[in-house]
């Protein structure tokens, strides 16, 4: 029987992406194998408790919220993730994936919205993109950049004209928190022109690095 390890299962406001304020449940799975540097989820790299695919559906249900979020830690460093989310979208849920970028989503469920990540320099796991994923994401998908200088902004405006990206789904720019202020990375969107989405992250303005929230 399909089995993941979860840190933790909690219902709170999407804080980022296109669905940002929509209230959400988040499954968490553990384990990661990248370290980013601005990472703000550590505690999810080990620990945590094996549950079955049927208890992690029926803990989903009690909160009687439409958007479900399976992040991590990576999820699919977990293979029985693309068990849970294809379960997740048959329960009729809205389901999205959060993504280090660093994995193959070809084989996601095409009903799950992926959000994937652009490493940027300052991550110091660059080197982990899998630029192939971009040539899988359809209009629904998003492509996150977390940006801590100019240099990662500098290489994000490489990426969006290489691949194209605002072409092919929406784009997210965020601000490494406490390391780039938010306003000026917003003076720099609209100072080019881009054509992305800036995003703050909204649960940490209302409830700071809480997790669970």
């Amino acid at each position: 029987m399909a089995r993941l390890r979860l840190t933790e299962i909690f219902h709170s406001l999407q804080g980022e992406s296109t669905s940002v304020g929509c209230p959400t449940v988040f499954v968490r799975l553990t384990g990661c194998p990248l370290r980013c540097h601005y990472c703000d989820t550590a505690y999810a790299f080990k620990g945590g408790e094996w549950w079955e695919i049927e208890a992690i559906l029926d803990h989903v249900e009690r909160y009687e919220t439409l958007h479900v979020t399976v992040t991590g830690g990576e999820p699919l460093a977990q293979p029985d993730c693309q068990q849970l989310l294809s379960a997740l979208c048959d329960a009729g849920y809205i389901v999205s994936l959060e993504t280090s970028g660093a994995l193959d989503v070809a084989q996601v469920d095409a009903r799950v919205i992926k959000v994937v990540d652009l490493k940027t320099p300052s991550s110091g796991e660059m080197e982990r993109n899998l630029y192939e994923n971009l040539e899988t994401l359809n209009p629904d998908d998003q492509v996150k950049f977390v940006i801590g200088d100019e240099a990662d902004y500098a290489w994000s405006l490489d990426q969006l004209k290489i691949w194209r990206l605002p072409e092919r789904c929406t784009v997210l720019f965020s601000p490494v928190a406490d390391q780039l202020p938010a306003a000026t990375l917003a003076d720099w969107v609209l100072r080019d022109r881009l054509d992305v989405r800036f995003q703050i992250q909204l649960h940490k303005a209302l409830w700071g690095n809480t997790p669970g929230r």
